[in-house]
């Protein structure tokens, strides 16, 4: 069940996996005092909409998921990969990109690991102000 798998992206939070209607990966254009980038975008089944003096258009909504100076060859396959297995054993959690060695990895956080002494569990009920 992706509706319980989320994804962090590059400096947007979080977005929910079933959300995900495309992973593509693609170069931004170089500008005067700034380097291409290759960017590894999420595209969310949601609309969004700017203007201009020749009218409005309406594009499906992107979230950066990495930014890298080099080409993230296969790492589109692997996020789909990565979300269809999480599907398959009804995980919930969070997948984080990082890069080892150069290497894009997606890891995932789940929501049901142990918390740390002190901290509230789902089960404790929330104190009542006196």
């Amino acid at each position: 069940m992706v509706e319980h798998i989320w994804i962090r992206t590059f400096s947007d939070g979080l977005v929910r996996a079933d959300q995900v209607i495309a992973i593509t990966a693609h170069r931004t254009p170089s500008i005067v005092g700034k380097p291409s980038r290759w960017l590894l975008d999420v595209a969310l089944a949601v609309p969004a909409g700017s203007g201009n003096n020749e009218g409005w258009d309406i594009a499906d909504l992107h979230r950066t998921i990495l930014q890298t100076d080099y080409e993230p060859r296969g790492a589109v396959e692997s996020l789909a990969t990565t979300l269809y297995r999480l599907s398959r054993k009804d995980a919930a959690g969070i997948v984080r990109t990082v890069i080892v060695d150069g290497e894009i990895r997606f890891e995932f956080d789940r929501f049901d690991e142990p918390t740390a002494a002190g901290e509230p569990t789902p089960d404790d009920s929330p104190a009542t102000p006196s």
